[in-house]
């Protein structure tokens, strides 16, 4: 008898989450409201000391990693831009117009082993800017003689975060009203063997494109 009512009371339960897994699921796609993201024409070619390195080439990637991607993001913005002085800076931002718990963006931090590189160090600050603080993540990731340190942050809907809690959090947010967020990652990369060289030229670089953008471009990509 004691089996049966635990077994009961399992199976009740079970129908319970299940009926409340139904009732909070989200199913209006905040990116079909309002402007539609256009990356190549959001983010400027020019600003600042900044501009887009036209003899970069950049090479294809295989039709299955594509077909992926495509499954995750809606757009992939992928630019390096050089100023005066020749350093180099590498920006890329997928943007995703479903960026709910199956679709999150994949984080840098396990992409950048899959290629082979090594995490060398891993930290979370809040970058300041001119529009605002930022809060970023800071990595520097190493392939033989390649050292890459990373500026990187994601955005669910118009809210920045640096961490795996703060994303499911905002998730959570939007579910709860019934909306699927999109969302993007915002990638600043350089290479250079010099760690505090690159973070303060990354951290210039995000100053002057934050600057360039018009506010709701500003909201999308930062939050400020």
């Amino acid at each position: 008898m004691k089996s049966l009512y635990r077994n009961l009371t399992i199976f009740i339960l079970m129908l319970t989450a299940s009926g409340l897994a139904l009732a909070i699921r989200p199913t209006h796609l905040i990116a079909e409201a309002g402007q539609k993201v256009d990356l190549a024409s959001m983010i400027p070619q020019k600003f600042g000391d900044w501009s887009v390195d036209e003899k970069m080439v950049y090479q294809q990637v295989s039709p299955d990693l594509q077909a992926a991607l495509d499954k995750i993001y809606t757009q992939v913005l992928t630019r390096t831009y050089v100023n005066s002085q020749g350093y180099r800076i590498m920006l890329t931002i997928p943007y995703g117009a479903d960026q709910s718990d199956a679709l999150s963006a994949h984080d840098p931090e396990g992409c950048y082993p899959a290629q082979g590189f090594q995490i060398m160090s891993k930290r979370q600050e809040m970058l300041k800017t001119s529009a605002g603080e930022v809060p970023v993540r800071r990595m520097e990731a190493s392939s033989g003689s390649r050292h890459e340190p990373v500026t990187y942050w994601f955005t669910v809907g118009n809210t920045p975060v640096n961490n795996d809690w703060a994303r499911k959090k905002a998730q959570m947010r939007y579910t709860l009203r019934g909306e699927i967020p999109d969302g993007l990652l915002v990638r600043v990369s350089s290479i250079d063997s010099d760690t505090m060289q690159a973070y303060k030229a990354q951290g210039n670089f995000i100053d002057a494109m934050l600057r360039a953008l018009p506010d709701e471009s500003r909201k999308r990509v930062a939050g400020l």
